[in-house]
């Protein structure tokens, strides 16, 4: 049985004591005054969340994954953040994954019973084949949401480097990891409901988290994703503005370059500025390990 009493996240909040007293107006600037120590809770994390981006982008060059676990809000934040990388940066589907207690039914509906059997969350990560060049990232906003605890468990004795981003101190979830992402980001301002300001933080985490392993992995050029999967009407005029930025060539020189590329940014960049075929800039891709800089630079030096 879990102890309520100890735990940050459910806490009674005073600066929301009276809060369906308050104008609405009012009531935002609570809200928005509680939101902005979500912030605060995650500066003092930084350090630790470069290190294992860092770490991250180590292990997906070696060929592993990236694994968002968690129930709930938790469960649906890691979802979220998995399902956005293949579009911004071209993963496959595989790189960055999320699961959710209950499954993919429960990002749509509320399965609150399937968080509590730690057995499902071990089973998950084991359905997966989890092994050592992956990273699993538990969410619970508590650290101690039996699901989590399962599949953290999991990672580590399948050898996995473990994460666990929590709310509150002394977790569960923080002993069993590799690395304790937790933000103690108190009460909420409304008693427990933990979408709120700790849903705040985990998502901030999880954006650098993954940003900054995919920027490591050379999937941004300056801040341009030049990776970009460009599927859709909105996302083929981003690439080619990329592919215009980047060259510095005229429109109808990038538009022939990304129809050559196939409609891929980032080879029809080398194409733009080398003159050269699709099959060369692939080639300088593969060499320089994907980094366009480096790729460029050879360009420039055969001019």
């Amino acid at each position: 049985m879990v102890d309520l009493k100890r735990l940050e996240t459910e806490g009674k909040n005073p600066a929301s004591a009276n809060i369906d007293e308050l104008s609405p107006l009012e009531m935002m600037q609570v809200i928005h005054a509680e939101d902005q120590k979500a912030v605060d809770a995650v500066t003092p994390l930084l350090p630790k969340i470069a290190e294992t981006a860092e770490e991250i982008a180590r292990r997906m060059r070696l060929g592993g994954r990236l694994i968002y676990c968690g129930a709930g809000t938790s469960g649906r934040l890691g979802v979220l953040d998995a399902v956005e990388c293949p579009p911004t940066y071209g993963t496959p589907p595989s790189l960055v994954q999320g699961i959710i207690a209950g499954g993919a039914n429960a990002m749509f509906r509320a399965k609150e019973g399937a968080e509590d059997d730690e057995s499902l969350g071990e089973a998950d990560l084991s359905d997966l084949a989890v092994a050592e060049r992956d990273t699993v990232v538990g969410l619970s906003a508590s650290g101690r949401t039996p699901y989590v605890v399962g599949a953290i468990r999991c990672a580590k004795q399948r050898g996995a480097f473990a994460v666990a981003v929590a709310c509150a101190s002394d977790s569960p979830i923080a002993a069993l990891a590799d690395v304790d992402l937790t933000a103690l980001t108190g009460a909420e301002v409304v008693t427990g409901s933990t979408r709120m300001k700790a849903g705040t933080a985990q998502k901030m985490i999880l954006n650098m988290l993954s940003t900054g392993a995919m920027i490591r992995l050379g999937k941004v050029y300056g801040n341009l994703m030049v990776d970009v999967s460009a599927t859709n009407e909105k996302l083929r005029e981003r690439a080619l503005r990329i592919v215009m930025e980047v060259s510095g060539r005229d429109r109808e020189t990038c538009a022939a370059a990304l129809h050559a590329a196939s409609g891929r940014a980032k080879p029809a960049i080398l194409i733009a500025v080398g003159k050269c075929t699709k099959e060369k800039a692939e080639r300088l891709l593969r060499k320089t390990d994907g980094q366009l800089a480096a790729a460029l630079s050879i360009i420039q030096e055969e001019k």
